[in-house]
């Protein structure tokens, strides 16, 4: 059995990745957080640590990993710069220095669509030939291109440890709580005039499939990770059963900088055009030279994501 390790393996993807390896290879679970014994897969190996700790290269050298899945980073906008470039990508040179040091033959990485940045001119919908233009002014956009670039330079100079990137969309599922699921949860959508704001989507279970795909067929290349179509604010609240409420640009730039002088929230002005110039990414290549396509379009995950919520309440 090769062995696998999964960096971020605690999180709601990580978890369900471990379990659909457990089985085919021997998992070695890595986070920051220590999971408890009762919430342990059996016949994995769990693993307790820092992905910016100079140690992290100890653990890889004890388990020589033939592919190591590296989920662990920020999941939301609007922290702390600083730290989350630590994270993301310092993290991330950590993890692939540790990976060569061990030998590893193939990582998979998730990006995100965040690379391509957030702009008037995207193409639509972004292909993975397209340019990486993460926002200089947005944190979470720009770690993510800058991590692909540090990527593309190890392809060049590390062509025996293969990569497989993916750059998924926004990921839904039962349960799932972010920045984006906020907007739904309100009593009113509220979204920009000017733009429809259309959602890509992709199911929590189409994720955990390609990524186990990626590693169970020591695939490699740079994939979108979206579902078919997409779904606009307005849609989504027609679906909720919602209003939706259009503001101008201008207007919510001027209450994000009100309220993030007052303390009440992390994000700012240059968090609007998170919502303004959402990326639409194509699936074409995911689908005709990975391999797979995506069991649920736009509107099936979104479907999903609200029968659990009317369910639990």
């Amino acid at each position: 059995m090769a062995t696998v390790l999964i960096t971020g393996a605690a999180g709601f993807i990580g978890r369900a990745l471990t379990s659909a390896l457990k089985s085919a290879h021997y998992v070695v679970a890595l986070d920051l957080r220590e999971v408890q014994e009762a919430q342990r897969l059996p016949g994995v190996t769990y693993a307790t640590a820092d992905i910016g700790n100079p140690k992290l290269a100890e653990i890889f050298r004890t388990y020589q990993p033939q592919a190591v899945v590296h989920l662990a980073s920020v999941v939301a906008a609007g922290g702390d710069p600083a730290r989350d470039y630590a994270i993301d990508v310092l993290g991330t040179k950590n993890v692939l220095e540790a990976s060569l040091a061990a030998g590893a033959k193939q990582i998979v990485v998730t990006s995100s669509g965040a690379a391509y940045g957030y702009h008037a001119d995207n193409p639509v919908p972004l292909r993975e030939t397209d340019a990486l233009r993460g926002n200089e002014d947005f944190p979470y956009s720009k770690h993510k291109r800058l991590v692909e670039e540090m990527l593309a330079e190890w392809r060049g100079k590390y062509p025996q440890m293969k990569q497989t990137v993916f750059r998924p969309c926004t990921v839904l599922g039962p349960g799932t709580n972010n920045q984006i699921t906020a907007i739904f949860s309100r009593p009113v959508v509220v979204g920009l005039s000017g733009t429809t704001t259309p959602f890509s989507l992709i199911s929590e279970l189409d994720v955990v499939e390609a990524l186990a795909k990626a590693v169970n067929e020591s695939r490699d290349g740079v994939f979108n990770l979206a579902g078919d179509g997409t779904l606009s604010l307005r849609e989504i609240a027609n679906i909720l059963g919602k209003k939706f409420l259009p503001l101008p640009p201008a207007f919510l730039k001027t209450v994000l900088w009100v309220l993030n002088k007052l303390r009440v929230t992390a994000l700012g002005p240059e968090h609007v055009k998170f919502i303004q110039y959402r990326p639409v990414l194509a699936n074409e290549k995911l689908k005709s030279e990975f391999g797979f396509a995506p069991r649920y379009d736009a509107r099936a995950v979104f479907d999903r994501y609200l029968e659990n919520i009317r369910s639990t309440r």
